[in-house]
């Protein structure tokens, strides 16, 4: 497997690309994705599906454009469903552009195969109900959304956020994963479970 990153949209959304010999996955194309078109058709790659971390604009605005071109089938968790009524999932507020609507099927967590990769899909909410993070095994990486960052957490001032329940997501979900799991998330550089466990401020008691 090898992983491409694109900084798409005006929050330079971390849109990243999986791939293996000829299929791909892509997680949260969060703006124009004509330069992730670019790199697929370039290196021959079939997209099998796109997977959004949470439903936020930022995170799906490229969605319609890219399952168009692809034909790729868009999942996300239907605990996020109510954001596509607010500008949270569909834009047009706060000088952001209102989002193409998409179609999308629920992906409910557990194991499952991607693009023929292993793949963990765990229910992390706190900074969206909804909030989902992929983890695959076979490389030690787990797309993480906006849940954490490099030493810092997501936001849960927004609809659907709340800090304890992202609080026990992570300590529960996240820091239970091998130590060595890089951590790619939907803002930033990358991290991992234990350079978090043991620098982030919001789990000093870790």
């Amino acid at each position: 497997m090898t992983i491409r990153i694109f900084n798409l949209g005006p929050l330079q959304t971390n849109c990243y690309v999986l791939a293996g010999d000829t299929n791909a996955i892509v997680i949260d194309p969060g703006g124009d994705p004509a330069e992730v078109v670019e790199y697929l058709t370039a290196n021959a790659l079939t997209v099998t599906h796109i997977l959004n971390t949470h439903l936020h604009f930022d995170h799906t605005a490229g969605n319609k454009t890219l399952s168009g071109v692809t034909g790729a089938p868009i999942l996300c968790c239907d605990k996020d469903e109510e954001l596509l009524d607010s500008w949270l999932g569909k834009g047009g507020d706060m000088g952001i552009p209102p989002i193409d609507l998409y179609e999308w099927q629920n992906i409910a967590p557990g194991e499952t195969q991607l693009a023929g990769f292993d793949c963990t899909v765990l229910h992390t909410p706190g900074h969206s109900r909804g909030s989902l993070t992929f983890y695959f095994p076979k490389v030690e990486t787990a797309f993480v959304g906006d849940l954490i960052f490099y030493r810092s957490i997501g936001r849960t001032d927004f609809p659907g956020g709340d800090l304890d329940e992202l609080k026990h997501s992570v300590t529960e979900r996240i820091f239970t994963l091998p130590p060595t799991t890089k951590l790619l998330s939907g803002h930033g550089p990358e991290t991992t479970v234990a350079d978090e466990m043991t620098h982030n401020p919001f789990f000093s008691e870790f």
